[in-house]
């Protein structure tokens, strides 16, 4: 096909508030791709941090995405969930659908090895969950649960709810999903996980993933770990204070509360993987079609600045939104 001259891309032009944008076009190298985006997927966590410019300043560096244009707090063009078919490049991978790390844009010229070729069971519509997939990944790597450890997640979100599909499939390992809204029981059926909400959560847990971006969550998982128990935190709070209960049984029982964060390995796996390998490790997860239950809606590009502020407000109950591109 041949190059447009512009492409749209998605971009938070100032605090809650985004618009599709054009712009330039370059042909593709020798060593790049024209991708014609088919899906992206919207993280609804980061994401919202990033359309509310809630990106503490001290992090504006390490919270950039891989093909972030622009600056925090704006404007920006964010995004990392993106699936695409290669419409020129080289010709193993000409036609090819692929993943990309990429904002949400309708057509983008990248490097031939920023994609990954999709594995022929992951359709294209449900690899818009890899990011999330990989993010899942690297908290169960950080919370290692063990066979037969007593294990809860709180929150279930996409990321959440992914660490808990990850963390049931261990032999022997008890998991409880736990999520304030009791509509989440479907979805955890699905998933085939057990779930129950707060105030039925069972204690004396070996481990407690935390997932749920708020910090009465947070609060939740410290109170169900029993003696020398670990909390993982995964939420990422932006700019926002959390008070803590770190008095009492904190001390008491010896707990551990640990940050797990997807910009960095596990520093026992550094030496053997690296990110493309764990994306593709994400990619490979995807077969099971359970994992379409989180998908919670599908739009039109074109209609993405209207929805985005209902996506991205506090009240949000979206789990993945799919943006599919004409």
């Amino acid at each position: 096909m041949s190059v447009p001259d512009t492409a749209t891309a998605f971009w938070v032009t100032r605090e809650a508030f985004g618009e599709l944008k054009h712009e330039p076009l370059t042909s593709p190298g020798e060593s790049e791709l024209l991708v014609r985006a088919l899906y992206s997927g919207v993280s609804r966590g980061t994401e919202s941090l990033v359309f509310n410019a809630r990106v503490p300043e001290s992090e504006y560096a390490r919270m950039r995405a891989p093909f972030q244009t622009g600056d925090f707090p704006t404007p920006v063009k964010y995004g990392y969930c993106s699936v695409g078919r290669v419409a020129q490049g080289p010709q193993e991978l000409l036609n090819k659908t692929v993943f990309c790390l990429y904002p949400h844009q309708n057509h983008y010229v990248v490097p031939a090895d920023a994609v990954l070729v999709l594995p022929e069971q992951v359709p294209a519509y449900r690899a818009v969950l890899a990011a999330n997939m990989e993010t899942a990944i690297n908290g169960v790597w950080d919370a290692n649960p063990m066979l037969g450890e007593r294990v809860c997640v709180v929150g279930a979100g996409v990321v959440g709810a992914l660490v808990a599909y990850l963390c049931a499939q261990i032999p022997g390992v008890d998991m409880r999903l736990i999520d304030i809204n009791p509509a989440r029981e479907a979805l955890a059926a699905q998933l085939g996980v057990a779930f129950c909400t707060p105030e039925h959560a069972p204690t004396d847990q070996d481990c407690v993933i935390h997932a749920s971006g708020h910090p009465d969550g947070l609060r939740l998982g410290l109170s169900l770990v029993g003696n020398e128990g670990r909390v993982i935190e995964m939420s990422w709070f932006g700019k926002g204070d959390v008070a803590l209960p770190l008095g009492g049984a904190f001390h008491s029982q010896r707990l551990t509360l640990r940050a797990s964060q997807v910009g960095q390995l596990p520093a026992v796996l550094q030496p053997r993987w690296d990110y493309r390998r764990r994306l593709t490790l994400a990619l490979s997860l995807l077969t099971d079609q359970r994992l379409d239950a989180l998908i919670s809606g599908e739009s039109d590009f074109a209609d993405f600045p209207a929805i985005a502020p209902q996506l991205f407000g506090p009240g949000s109950t979206a789990l993945c939104h799919r943006i599919r591109y004409p």
